[in-house]
């Protein structure tokens, strides 16, 4: 088998934005999925920028709100994900919060998971998006190995700028076979139109590719379509990874919510000291250590089990 660039195999590409409500929705299927694959694939992140910079601004912001909380409650109605009890606005720009999460790549895998976990739980957990670079950085402040004074440098350097911009750019050049696709799942995945005409891959949005070919897997999806379309493309059956016990799961995540908690850990919940944050659709709890830094832990009043 002819091998992808970097020298694997297969490469699974996930199209995302850290301030999207079905990426968030989708979180504890392509956790599972992470760790079922490990090393035997490489896993690229392109975050589309959902709410770009160029868009026209609301002509009533409230009602946008309002409406989009809607939106937001409905998603997490199928999904069962977390969702803010209030949400102060719609996000202005993904750019910031896209610029942190792709610079936080370069202090490894275990931070860059971290960061971009913390920014979806701005909008999701907080209600407070991440939409400016000062509270992008904010949000992430005391993650377990990260460097902030090169984070906040790195996303503001053009180095970053034109990963991101190439990311933007990947995203709107969606493969032919996403841009019809059968109903099916609350959320099928076709590619959604852009203001120029063309197209750009709904969110999430998940290809396999290896040099026996392409599948895509658009919208939000049960674990084994994934499974199904690795095995397709990949030498051996994907397995199904063990999930770690209550506490081994809470100390690799830091953060888990109630599907999540429920599809990747075993045995009896919640383990000593996991701090429950209380949102509107059901709580995320936090790892004690991760608790002492989360913005979340600033609002409200967390409570320790």
């Amino acid at each position: 088998m002819t091998v992808v660039s970097d020298g694997t195999a297969v490469e699974v590409v996930e199209y995302t934005d850290p301030l999207c409500p079905w990426s968030w929705g989708a979180e504890p299927v392509l956790r599972k999925l992470r760790a079922a694959l490990a090393d035997r694939v490489r896993w690229r992140r392109v975050y589309c920028v959902m709410f770009d910079q160029y868009d026209d601004p609301a002509p009533d912001p409230a009602a946008e709100t309002a409406w989009y909380s809607r939106y937001v409650e409905d998603i997490s109605g199928h999904t069962r994900a977390p969702r803010a009890v209030d949400l102060s606005r719609v996000a202005a720009s993904s750019w910031p919060a896209s610029l942190v999460a792709k610079a936080a790549e370069s202090q490894g895998a275990d931070v860059a998971e971290r960061v971009l976990r913390r920014l979806r739980e701005t909008v999701f957990v907080l209600g407070d998006p991440a939409d400016t670079p000062a509270l992008a950085l904010s949000a992430v402040r005391g993650v377990p190995g990260l460097d902030l004074e090169r984070l906040a440098a790195d996303a503001a350097s053009a180095a970053v700028l034109e990963r991101v911009r190439a990311d933007h750019g990947e995203a709107r050049r969606p493969v032919a076979e996403v841009l019809s696709v059968p109903a099916g799942s609350p959320h099928p995945g076709a590619a959604k139109e852009t203001p120029d005409g063309g197209h750009r891959y709904a969110l999430p949005t998940v290809l396999v590719r290896s040099a026996a070919g392409v599948r895509a897997v658009p919208g939000w999806r049960p674990y084994d379509v994934y499974a199904r379309a690795v095995d397709e493309l990949a030498p051996g059956p994907v397995s199904a990874p063990v999930t770690p016990d209550a506490a081994e799961a809470l100390a690799r995540y830091r953060s888990l919510t109630e599907p999540e908690r429920e599809f990747l850990t075993h045995g009896p919940w919640p383990p000593p000291g996991a701090v429950r944050v209380e949102t509107g659709n059901g709580p995320v709890w936090l790892h004690p250590e991760e608790a002492v830094t989360h913005p979340a832990t600033r609002r409200g009043t967390p409570t320790a089990r």
